[in-house]
């Protein structure tokens, strides 16, 4: 049996709601949300996605292999009819989950990503990441200065560097797995099949900065999720969820309750 996914559990007892964080996330960046939703008496299992965070890394790196870590994971648990939110290429996963194994997952929750194919676009920050030689241990605000060379924005350097961690007593490095995503940078952006269907209550949050979801993404949310609602929220990108951390609680809360 394959080594099991690592996951941060909030609350015990509840309904189940799994938590899948976007390209070079972890589970870390959603434990606000895990507590606050725990609190409303779910249990809340915040994962890391193979090749990040905590959890194995593994030159198998696709769509596939991630949705069968987290059935794996599911089973583990005897889990089944649980809450699926993803962000981003977590989003993408349980799109490809709720799919593929409908009867395992009760509500779909998608935040800032559409079914749809999108071309790579995280050359800058791949190119920024590789700049950085960890032979010469740098230190954190070094390695901040590298990456600001490339990545002007605060906010994305910040998450970014959830990731580093002492991987000796004086040598940082990232967890997640960089030579994977050298090799494969197409991985994340592969859209779901044509047939694909989920037809249970799904909800799609949309940042209002973001040009993730499109205007023309809605007919391709319709096909796939026809029992989909989008909601916005206004005056935040694609990191919705920590730019307003109330508001989004909120919109998943009220989707739950209907």
């Amino acid at each position: 049996m394959k080594e099991l996914l690592y996951s941060k559990i909030e609350g015990e007892g509840g309904i189940p709601i799994i938590v899948l964080h976007g390209y070079f996330g972890m589970s870390d960046n959603w434990n606000s949300f895990g507590k606050s939703i725990a609190a409303l008496g779910y249990e809340a299992h915040l994962l890391d996605l193979r090749n990040h965070g905590r959890s194995f890394h593994s030159d198998d790196w696709s769509y596939d292999f991630m949705v069968q870590d987290v059935v794996q994971y599911m089973d583990h648990y005897n889990m089944c009819d649980a809450i699926v939110l993803g962000h981003s290429m977590g989003g993408k996963v349980a799109m490809k989950l709720a799919t593929q194994y409908p009867s395992k997952v009760d509500r779909l929750i998608i935040a800032d990503i559409s079914p749809r194919a999108y071309k790579p676009h995280h050359q800058d920050i791949i190119g920024a990441l590789n700049a950085i030689d960890f032979s010469t241990k740098p230190s954190r605000k070094e390695i901040d200065e590298i990456l600001s060379q490339s990545i002007p924005d605060f906010g994305t350097r910040q998450f970014l560097s959830k990731s580093l961690y002492w991987k000796e007593p004086d040598q940082l490095a990232f967890r997640f797995n960089l030579s994977v995503f050298n090799k494969n940078e197409e991985v994340v952006g592969v859209g779901l099949n044509e047939e694909a269907l989920y037809e249970k209550p799904t909800l799609f949050i949309k940042g209002g900065n973001s040009n993730y979801i499109q205007e023309k993404d809605e007919l391709i949310i319709k096909k796939h999720f026809p029992l989909s609602i989008i909601d916005i929220i206004p005056n935040a990108g694609h990191w919705l969820h920590a730019e307003n951390p109330q508001l989004f609680l909120d919109l998943v809360v009220q989707f739950l309750k209907k």
